[in-house]
């Protein structure tokens, strides 16, 4: 198939396929016009591709995977190069779900601690004399 059929068929551009032909992820392969030929193979190259891409791979992390298919395997990640890009995204994900818990923790803190200084101030208000509240933007605390 040429560029045009592979790119619709796999949800993508030329020019997309074009680049992963730089990258040396897509075979650049023609035919005797000198077009650029693709098989079925392809096709699910760029399925692998994308689905990794899909779930936040770098594109050149998707390079195992890929070499994989090439080397006649069924699926993209039963070989080791491919497992051990598999373990180092899980690393980085629980570092980034752990930041991220952090962040979270920090947030319902400041939160925590501004609602009661609202709620003092709600109930100082209540007090004969006592301020009312005001807040920043100039209207009274609720």
């Amino acid at each position: 198939m040429r560029i045009g059929e592979l790119a619709a068929r796999a949800g993508t551009t030329t020019r997309t396929l074009r680049y992963y032909e730089s990258r040396g992820l897509l075979p650049a392969r023609r035919d005797g016009n000198g077009h650029r030929a693709y098989d079925e193979a392809d096709l699910r190259l760029l399925e692998q591709i994308r689905t990794l891409r899909d779930f936040g791979f770098e594109l050149e992390e998707t390079r195992p995977f890929v070499d994989c298919l090439r080397a006649g395997h069924p699926e993209g990640d039963s070989c080791p190069a491919s497992l051990a890009v598999y373990r180092r995204k899980l690393a980085e994900l629980d570092a980034l779900i752990g930041q991220l818990q952090a962040a979270r923790e920090t947030v319902a803190g400041q939160l925590a601690r501004a609602e009661e200084a609202r709620d003092a101030l709600a109930a100082e208000a209540l007090v004969p004399g006592g301020p009312e509240p005001v807040c920043e933007l100039g209207g009274a605390a609720r």
